[in-house]
């Protein structure tokens, strides 16, 4: 019988005293000076969406843990017109697939395309799985998952059961990567614990039904899902040697990258109240777990912490990736920086991250350039998963701003927000992906919200610097080229980013690499090392401000 095994408190305050949160709120960076403005025009562009989360049956009283984690979406060119489209995850209703009109508005196409799919919705992947030149769609649910191909015609055709990947468990954040490099995605599946309704035993705060704490559940199993081509995947989960241990897992956040530099993809899984993994890839189709030694496992404090989404970003031009994960409230959140090879640090606190973390309960998370100035800059999307927060701790609350860091370009961090504006806005929000929708140069964001509106964030920055991006697209490699790296050079700046499927929290960003550059009006270098193996040095393009397509040759 799957139920929980505690029912009557809430997760303690691990011993916080108020004079800690006082030195911590002493600790707060100092209001940046230029700030970014960003404006919800969700409503004007048509982008009108509500989660609908409440389980009405078989208790509608009842708090169910399901009704207070999701959900997610993304930015997808799904027509292949240039312009990025919006899909967006419900939970008790179908979802939807908003087609970008390419005049700042929208129009809901999920019926006609199939893919409003009605399951009890979680998150996200993209990818051209079959290398067709048309985005499929990935979803994960309370259920079984669903895979959409795209047919080219706008329409989809569900092909969950005959891929082999409609896993029946709870499914939250999945990612496409090509792990072997043999040109086709693979997909990496993560899953969060046993539920079900018939087993499913009420918590209590006070007399007061509340959403129980995930350690009252047993974990279950990730899958990783060898792509076989002809439209099918197989489970190699043992014999890449990943780790199994199903009960310890609860795993929410899932991002395939590059972190030792050598040319394959690596996988970070983010785990809620148990530490979080790192799998190194050998290059022969297994991987190395490296939890542990690298240092990426635990908190500072040495203990699990409840790793909700995650992000990785080369933050000061060192080349290096590193890793950012959200936790719940009254934890810092995680900045595990490269110091190379497979050994990280955490630098939260040296971050200035750490004071402006500590109360939120961090979901989503995007390193993305805010003010096109050549660094990476961080948003945060916040909410608690307790209706009743505030009586369990007077220092937080259920509704919470989202946040947005600027970096100084040297991994270190000042909040931003305009006093009354979206940073001000309080709500419960969950997921978050970074996309330039009405293609002006500057990334606009997505965010979702656990009962609420879908916000769309226009980036009205007015002192944006120059920019860049880049479409690119695999030949011998995956059609997408997710995980292709590139590294720009302009002066003084050196960019590396890298292409990548879905990470965040049940999220997905714009397929397109994007480079701000400051004031900078000239491209010395560009280089590429396509995910197959191939380094490529690209002819700088002779103006800025602009897209630019690059095929493998």
């Amino acid at each position: 019988m799957i139920r929980p095994r505690t029912q009557a408190t809430l997760p303690p305050a691990k011993g916080v005293l108020p004079v800690l949160i006082l030195v911590l709120l002493a600790q707060l960076p100092a209001q940046a000076e230029s700030t970014p403005r960003f404006a919800d025009v969700s409503r004007a562009a048509g982008l009108e969406f509500v989660h609908r989360n409440q389980v009405a049956e078989p208790d509608p009283k009842a708090k169910y843990l399901i009704e207070t984690m999701g959900s997610g979406g993304g930015f997808l060119d799904y027509d292949n017109d240039g312009w990025m489209d919006v899909y967006l995850i419900n939970s008790r209703g179908p979802n939807r697939l908003f087609r970008n009109r390419k005049d700042g508005t929208f129009s809901d196409v999920a019926g006609e395309a199939g893919v409003g799919d009605p399951s009890y919705g979680m998150g996200c992947a993209f990818g051209d799985y079959d290398n067709d030149g048309h985005v499929d769609i990935y979803l994960t649910n309370v259920g079984p998952n669903v895979l959409y191909r795209n047919l080219g015609d706008g329409t989809f055709q569900d092909l969950s059961r005959r891929s082999g990947v409609a896993d029946p468990r709870w499914g939250t954040s999945a990612a496409f990567a090509d792990y072997d490099g043999d040109g086709l995605l693979d997909l990496y599946l993560a899953n969060y614990l046993e539920f079900s309704f018939q087993d499913h035993e009420p918590c209590y705060f006070r007399q007061i039904p509340i959403y129980c704490y995930p350690h009252g559940f047993d974990g279950v199993g990730n899958v990783l899902y060898r792509n076989l081509g002809g439209r099918t995947f197989i489970d190699v989960t043992r014999s890449a040697g990943l780790r199994e241990e199903a009960r310890y897992s609860k795993s929410l956040g899932v991002l395939w990258l590059d972190l030792d530099r050598d040319g394959d993809q690596d996988l970070y899984v983010a785990n809620d109240t148990a530490g979080n993994y790192m799998f190194l890839n050998q290059g022969d189709g297994s991987f190395q777990d490296v939890s542990l030694e690298s240092g990426t496992a635990l908190g500072g404090s040495g203990m699990a912490q409840a790793g909700m989404g995650v992000d990785a970003g080369d933050l000061d031009g060192g080349g290096r990736f590193h890793v950012l994960v959200t936790n719940y409230s009254l934890q810092y959140n995680a900045l595990y920086w490269n110091e190379g090879g497979e050994f990280f640090s955490d630098r939260i606190i040296d971050s200035g991250l750490s004071g402006p973390s500590f109360v939120p309960l961090g979901f989503g998370a995007n390193f993305f350039d805010a003010d096109n100035d050549g660094d990476l800059d961080l948003f945060v999307a916040n909410g608690h998963v307790l209706e009743e927060a505030a009586r369990a701790n007077a220092g937080s609350r259920y509704r919470q701003p989202n946040q947005l860091f600027l970096n100084d370009g040297k991994g270190r961090f000042a909040e931003a927000g305009s006093p009354g504006g979206y940073f001000s806005v309080q709500n419960v929000s969950r997921g978050s992906a970074v996309g330039d929708f009405n293609n002006d140069g500057k990334l606009d964001l997505l965010v979702t919200n656990c009962g609420g509106k879908a916000d769309l964030l226009e980036n009205r920055t007015r002192e944006s610097g120059n920019w860049v991006r880049f479409r690119l697209r695999g030949s011998h490699c995956n059609r997408d080229a997710v995980g292709a790296r590139m590294t720009l050079e302009a002066g003084n700046l050196k960019l590396t980013r890298e292409l990548r499927s879905a990470s965040s929290y049940l999220s997905q960003n714009e397929p397109r690499l994007h480079f701000g550059l400051g004031h900078k009006t000239k491209i010395d270098s560009i280089r590429i090392a396509w995910p197959c193996g191939k380094m490529q040095e690209v002819m700088p393009p002779q103006s800025l401000n602009r897209s630019v397509f690059i095929q493998e040759p």
